[in-house]
């Protein structure tokens, strides 16, 4: 997700998000342990949006 979409979300669905992001991640990390992925830069894109969707979480709860 891009930083644009993520700052149209509201705060149940940017919560709801970063469960689904963080179940993502933790599925690619498992697969890519068992068998290499086909693309493993995938896990850092997950990653890095589950970063972008925190960040903004934490934003609007401290304004």
């Amino acid at each position: 997700m891009k930083q644009s979409e993520i700052k149209e979300l509201s705060a149940e669905a940017l919560v709801e998000q970063l469960a689904a992001f963080k179940k993502q991640h933790s599925d690619l990390k498992l697969a890519h342990s068992v068998t290499p992925l086909e693309n493993p830069l995938l896990i850092r894109k997950v990653r890095r949006t589950v970063a972008r969707l925190a960040t903004e979480l934490t934003k609007r709860e401290n304004q």
